[in-house]
């Protein structure tokens, strides 16, 4: 009588773990989290290669200004709107409506 039982212990005890298995895999924190998660990670992943890509332009362009005074002129005129005290400067634009 002892076969038996231990026999039906092991088939109910193995159809427990299957039970348990199948419902966590299925569950919120089974298989489908783990490919959500799998394509965040891809995404951040793509998203650190291009920002590591423009710091490294930001890198070349900060040392080509260190390097090249006439290149510093330029991004100043262009970005401050700096003039010399000897240039002239023309403002064209459009005649506003009165």
């Amino acid at each position: 009588m002892k076969v038996p039982f231990a026999k039906f212990a092991y088939v109910v005890a193995f159809l427990i773990v299957v039970s348990y298995a199948f419902i966590t895999l299925r569950g919120p924190h089974g298989v489908a989290a783990l490919m959500e998660k799998r394509a965040q990670i891809h995404l951040l992943e793509q998203r650190n290669i291009r920002l590591n890509q423009e710091i490294e332009r930001k890198r070349e362009h900060i040392k080509r200004l260190s390097d090249n005074p006439g290149e510093q002129e330029l991004e100043i005129r262009e970005r401050l709107k700096l003039v010399n005290p000897n240039d002239k400067v023309y403002i064209i634009g459009e005649r506003q409506k009165k």
